[in-house]
């Protein structure tokens, strides 16, 4: 039984299933699955469009817990998925990533004496004051099985004593949907989806942009949207000086509009000649945009990764991250800014002079899903076994 929350699990769920689809073409064992949606994301563009495009089957349940605080997230799931775990009684339950159906359905497993795979483990922003960051912990701490994407997440696991045999490096999954999505992304043209996806009310802009000539932009995190004084300053950083050098395409998460509108800069946005807002858009138009972009300024966990692969330059809107991995540092394409506006100011100037370097880290090949399936299917005959 594997286990989507919410739009980041998507594209790490898809090649999953394909790669189960392989294993039972391929003969021998076969593998029965249980698709769970708990419906945390239940907007139709944040949701049901990635499940269409990204191929993945109709969830065999949907739990639709819908929006709320986490705490009614977290309970509610936890009610709604035990009797799906005992009706279906499964040998292993997977969970992806670190949204709040995650640890939700990890400690539900557990209480149900089932086995959890966790894929994306070990991952850490040392932030305890991260939603996420909490997920994370708790689930990898409750894990039989820690997948992990990269060899730094497999040495924060052994610094906190998970013993070795149950931790598999197998890659980034989410390369695999990038490098498979990657060749149909490119034939998309930019100023098409641009049109396809503009907010409505925005006067005339210019969007038949090229690639190279403009920035892209996603910011949805509660330390960027949720207080006044900080998204003012962002946002006047942005519309003053940023857009002066590139204009900006900006995929609005509807967190932030519903902050922008409610801090009152809704209207200014709106206007600006150089600011193209989009609704949320799928997960092949944002590749594309990526694709073609001069450079990102994100506070996503996967953009930074597909911006390493891509090769573009990234400005990460955090002072931290839990994927060292996309650091330039490290020999990514990422670089830490947070939300100060002189440190935005510098490194925007210093990144524009930048090439696009692709980067793919070591297993970052499209080959992961099918590792995971192996790490599995190994477990359990070695459980059998003893």
């Amino acid at each position: 039984m594997s286990v989507v929350g919410a739009r980041p699990n998507f594209m790490k769920i898809a090649p999953f299933i394909q790669a189960i689809d392989r294993h039972n073409g391929a003969g021998g064992e076969q593998i029965d699955h249980v698709l769970v949606h708990t419906g945390q994301h239940y907007d139709d563009r944040m949701s049901a469009s990635f499940f269409e495009s990204l191929g993945i089957p109709a969830p065999d349940v949907n739990l639709e817990i819908g929006s709320g605080s986490h705490g009614v997230q977290l309970g509610q799931t936890m009610m709604a998925f035990e009797p799906v775990v005992v009706e279906h009684d499964p040998d292993w339950i997977v969970v992806v990533g670190d949204v709040n159906a995650t640890l939700s359905c990890s400690v539900i497993a557990k209480r149900l004496k089932k086995k959890v795979a966790h894929i994306e483990a070990g991952l850490r922003s040392g932030d305890i004051g991260m939603p996420e960051e909490i997920n994370r912990l708790v689930t990898d701490r409750l894990s039989d099985l820690l997948l992990t994407p990269d060899r730094i997440s497999g040495e924060n696991l052994a610094r906190e004593g998970v013993p070795e045999e149950r931790i598999r490096f197998v890659g980034n999954i989410m390369i695999d949907t990038l490098e498979k999505s990657r060749e149909g992304a490119a034939s998309g043209i930019v100023s098409e989806i641009i049109r396809a996806n503009v907010i409505g009310g925005q006067p005339k802009k210019e969007i038949s942009l090229a690639d190279n000539t403009y920035g892209l932009m996603t910011m949805h995190r509660p330390s960027n949207v949720d207080h006044r004084p900080i998204l003012t300053a962002l946002m006047r950083f942005l519309m003053d000086e940023a857009t002066q050098r590139l204009p900006l395409v900006w995929a609005l998460h509807p967190r932030t509009r519903k902050q922008l509108q409610a801090f009152g800069l809704w209207d200014e946005v709106l206007s600006h000649p150089r600011l193209l807002l989009l609704e949320p858009i799928g997960y092949h138009a944002m590749l594309r945009l990526n694709m073609g972009a001069k450079i990102m300024l994100t506070d996503s966990g996967g953009l930074q990764e597909e911006c390493c692969v891509l090769g573009t330059p990234c400005l990460t809107l955090r002072f931290n991250t839990e994927r060292p991995i996309t650091l330039r540092e490290h020999g990514g394409a990422s670089v830490l800014v947070g939300n100060d506006v002189e440190h935005i100011r510098r490194e925007l100037d210093a990144t524009l002079n930048l090439p696009n370097r692709p980067v793919s880290p070591e297993y970052w090949d499209g080959k992961t899903a099918d590792r995971i399936v192996a790490a599995i299917m190994a477990t359990t005959r070695q459980v059998v076994a003893a």
